[in-house]
């Protein structure tokens, strides 16, 4: 298994309505790729006062092939959009795993 995580920190002003971007039309349009096969959106609860809310986006894909798919034909379509609404609101960055 493949686990993709993103971490986003959110500033406070755009918080919920980043959110309910994410549950509404970013993580179902990823989801709809038909290549990842679970995702989870926790916040962190152990956060420092930076003016912003931290999450993170957990996607699971079966094989690295599925991955790699998903960022060839639909990834950078998704975060372009996803920075065009927020640009200015967040800092993100990303992790690939693999299940030991």
């Amino acid at each position: 298994m493949i686990l993709f995580n993103i971490t986003v920190n959110v500033s406070h002003a755009a918080e919920k309505e980043w959110l309910k971007y994410m549950k509404e039309i970013h993580i179902p349009e990823i989801m709809a790729s038909g290549l990842p096969i679970e995702t989870k959106l926790l916040r962190l609860l152990t956060e420092i006062d930076n003016e912003g809310a931290t999450y993170t986006n957990q996607f699971t894909f079966r094989t690295m092939e599925d991955f790699l798919a998903y960022q060839t034909h639909f990834q950078a379509d998704l975060q372009d959009k996803h920075h065009q609404k927020f640009n200015g609101h967040y800092v993100s960055f990303r992790t690939l795993l693999e299940e030991a």
